[in-house]
């Protein structure tokens, strides 16, 4: 009877040129400040072309990201949106859904949870607002970090490099006379979120939608996500706005410390 090698007979399924590709971007996310093309052949033992094919397909993929002073490669976080609901969604959701009701229920607008991805940000969850006017953002919307209350609200406690790594690639577009549409601007804003706790947009980019919005840490103090509200400004006037952040950031806080902060 012949006798099969189970390890010859699965390297017959196996795509070369995919097993490096996965060897590369294990590779990148130990090497956090980068490698050029031709580091990683060497270091690999890659053919050079080889190498080449593959970066250009994960940066048109979005899956890298090159600098274009130094021409080195770094991992997008393109790739957390693969293992997204397994590694963070679930724990970071399952956490937050009755503090999210909780945070409805008090200030009756719609209350949200997203976190940074790929240079935007995307929703996570919500729970709806009980009034007959509400504001409904589904689960993966992507939104704008210049505009939007929870991009604010992450960005304010990011590290410094990594905030100045954020504000470069945001593309300061103006929607009208409230958009913050400068980099100097956006950090002067940063620094109001920071002593306030919490971030606002005041229809910077939709007319009449107010949106307040608190970071939450993990059990390391690093800004993990966002919560916050949204709603109409006939409902959010000037005089509640603050006592609205307050609540907002309270419920950040109440999040952060099931996620093991400790501040």
């Amino acid at each position: 009877m012949a006798v099969i090698n189970k390890d010859s007979e699965k390297s017959k399924y196996q795509v070369p040129n995919l097993d490096r590709a996965l060897r590369i971007m294990e590779f990148l996310s130990e090497n956090s400040s980068g490698a050029t093309k031709a580091e990683i052949a060497r270091q690999l033992k890659y053919p050079n072309n080889s190498v080449f094919r593959i970066i250009c397909t994960l940066e048109n993929s979005g899956y890298v990201i090159r600098n274009e002073d130094s021409n080195e490669y770094s991992l997008s976080r393109k790739m957390l949106s693969l293992g997204y609901k397994a590694l963070v969604e679930k724990n970071l959701v399952e956490l937050a859904v009755d503090i999210l009701r909780m945070l409805r229920d008090e200030t009756r607008e719609t209350a949200l949870l997203g976190a940074l991805l790929d240079g935007e940000g995307v929703v996570l969850e919500q729970e709806l607002s009980p009034e007959p006017i509400k504001f409904m953002v589904s689960p993966g919307t992507r939104f704008m970090l210049h505009t939007a209350a929870p991009g604010k609200a992450m960005l304010a406690w990011l590290d410094e490099r990594e905030c100045e790594r954020q504000i470069s690639h945001i593309d300061f577009v103006r929607f009208n006379s409230r958009t913050i549409c400068t980099p100097d601007a956006y950090r002067k804003e940063l620094e109001n979120v920071r002593q306030k706790g919490y971030a606002l947009d005041i229809a910077e980019e939709a007319e009449g939608v107010i949106c307040i919005g608190a970071p939450v840490f993990d059990y390391r103090g690093m800004v993990k996500a966002a919560i916050w509200i949204t709603g109409p400004k006939f409902r959010l006037s000037d005089d509640r706005i603050q006592q609205t952040g307050e609540t907002v950031k309270k419920y950040g806080q109440l999040l952060s410390k099931r996620m093991g902060f400790q501040n």
